[in-house]
């Protein structure tokens, strides 16, 4: 069975309960206050290895208390970290997140050492990159790092997830080395211009994206869940319903489920209901990371819906 190549963010989240998200030059109260381990790369590095997977993450951190930490938890989740990168001079990533009573939350990241990540800083890992492997990439590291690996990922033959998060314009020359695309509403309406009112909207907005060289597109859309566009033909894979706690990090365990799920070489509406699976445990629980489930979890969850759906009315 091939890894899953993480190259991606890592950050450390601060996070204030409140009761609402607060309006432009307003001040809320909160009422809780916690720091956990965060960063969009991190998150999915050990939302994949808690989902089974043998995750290798690529990454750059600070050589301060922010970025020891971070070390120290990638080896807790039995992650591989040779090619983590230390910056001295430069702080951690971080991250300042509101989350409301709803579970909704804004977030507003200082990148710090991500921005520190180079295409040269991929070579040496890349050069481990074959067939079976699945490399998974964001953007909260600078662009040309994420073309520059999705280049060596498709020489070496593996597959290439971008989860085009946080929201930016993406060069079509990174499209077209991209294997699967995997944006939330606001990210695919920001890439194709196209609202997500109807399914007309969905189908515009994915054929966009064909267009610019991406095989597979999964729009994913939180309770409504996920929109599937491939080989000319689509089909929504329900979401799960489940009590909502924090949906901080849900895209980001969907995304790292998905590249083990893809290392297992499932079928693709497979995949995506193992994904839908895990980012739905997320959301019962506060955090980031703290909140991925691990494989038998989502195993014994994806069993106890079965079998809800197979029960007699």
């Amino acid at each position: 069975m091939g890894k899953v190549v993480v190259v991606g963010s890592t950050n450390t989240d601060m996070t204030v309960r409140v009761p609402r998200i607060p309006a432009p030059g307003e001040t809320v109260l909160g009422r809780h206050f916690y720091i956990t381990a965060g960063g969009k790369g991190a998150n999915q590095a050990v939302a994949a290895a808690r989902a089974g997977g043998a995750v290798f993450f690529v990454t750059a951190v600070g050589t301060d208390d922010f970025g020891e930490r971070a070390l120290a938890n990638f080896v807790r989740e039995g992650i591989n970290v040779d090619f983590v990168r230390r910056v001295p001079g430069v702080p951690s990533g971080v991250a300042l997140i509101c989350v409301d009573e709803s579970g909704e939350n804004n977030i507003a990241v200082a990148p710090g050492a991500n921005q520190e990540l180079r295409p040269e800083n991929v070579e040496p890992p890349a050069r481990l990159f074959g067939r079976g492997d699945v490399i998974l990439l964001q953007l909260e590291i600078p662009i040309d790092t994420v073309q520059a690996t999705a280049r060596m990922a498709m020489e070496q033959g593996a597959r290439v997830i971008l989860n085009p998060a946080p929201a930016q314009p993406v060069p079509d020359s990174v499209f077209e080395l991209v294997s699967t695309v995997t944006p939330n509403e606001v990210e695919v309406e920001q890439l194709t211009g196209f609202g997500l009112n109807d399914e007309s909207g969905l189908q515009r907005a994915a054929a966009v994206l064909h267009e610019r060289g991406v095989r597979d597109v999964l729009i994913t859309r939180g309770a409504r869940g996920v929109f599937v566009s491939t080989g000319g033909v689509s089909e929504v894979v329900p979401a799960f319903t489940v009590d909502t706690v924090d949906t901080t990090a849900a895209g980001d365990v969907f995304n790292g489920a998905l590249a083990v799920a893809f290392v297992e070489q499932r079928s693709l509406p497979d995949a995506v209901r193992f994904a839908s699976g895990a980012a739905a445990i997320s959301v019962t629980r506060p955090g980031a990371q703290a909140a991925a489930p691990h494989r038998a979890e989502i195993e014994s969850f994806l069993r106890e819906r079965d079998a809800r759906r197979r029960k007699p009315r």
